[in-house]
């Protein structure tokens, strides 16, 4: 368990394993509501796809899936290398504990990069969301409707992937600082599940916007 030391250990708290259990009990209440929060973005696809089945088909045609695939490979990768910076602190391994959270990051923002092309060329075709939306590559009236969910969802999914980058370059720094060992690596399993939950929602959103059959 992700202990802490003393001298880590908040003075509200009995010990340090009751800090680690409301650390870790906090990030998943935190976490639920993430997940409600795109539970309704994907209520509003599975209802307008029900709704327009063909639009949903013609209009992932348009999404490129080699792009979002190997996007999907790099979060599985970093996914990994999160794991295994945790392993790492437990094992009082602060290189390599450094060594993973980089190339966690730089999976991360690799990720970022490859969206922003994936947008540029959907702006450069006049695929905005809603009003602004000027394609006229899709023959069906309601065509903004699924670029508006799409951008919504890959879009909040983008600014978790920041927020993450974020957190993981200040656990880079504390790590720099000694600030992890053995007894004391909440904050980065507290990220690392963070993390987890992101990939995950990638997982989902890649077959259902891309892959529509």
């Amino acid at each position: 368990m992700a202990h802490s030391s003393n001298s880590n250990l908040a003075h509200h708290f009995v010990d340090s394993e009751q800090q680690f259990d409301a650390s870790k009990m906090g990030m998943w209440i935190f976490l639920v509501t993430e997940i409600l929060f795109f539970g309704g973005l994907f209520a509003a696809y599975i209802i307008y796809r029900a709704w327009y089945p063909e639009l949903y088909i013609m209009a992932s045609s348009q999404l490129d899936t080699t792009m979002g695939a190997i996007n999907t490979g790099v979060l599985i990768l970093s996914s990994l290398t999160m794991a295994l910076s945790i392993w790492s602190a437990q094992h009082n391994d602060r290189k390599k504990t450094t060594l993973f959270l980089a190339i966690t990051i730089i999976c991360a923002i690799v990720f970022m990069i490859i969206k922003y092309f994936e947008y540029t060329h959907k702006f450069h075709l006049g695929i905005f969301p809603g009003a602004y939306y000027t394609f006229t590559g899709i023959d069906h009236v309601k065509a903004p409707q699924f670029f508006s969910i799409y951008y919504m969802m890959t879009g909040l999914h983008g600014i978790h992937v920041i927020i993450g980058v974020g957190l993981m370059c200040w656990l880079v720094i504390k790590n720099q600082k000694k600030a992890f060992d053995s007894s004391y690596y909440t904050p980065i399993e507290i990220v690392g599940l963070y993390w987890h939950v992101v990939d995950i929602i990638w997982i989902f959103l890649f077959p259902l916007l891309y892959l529509i059959d």
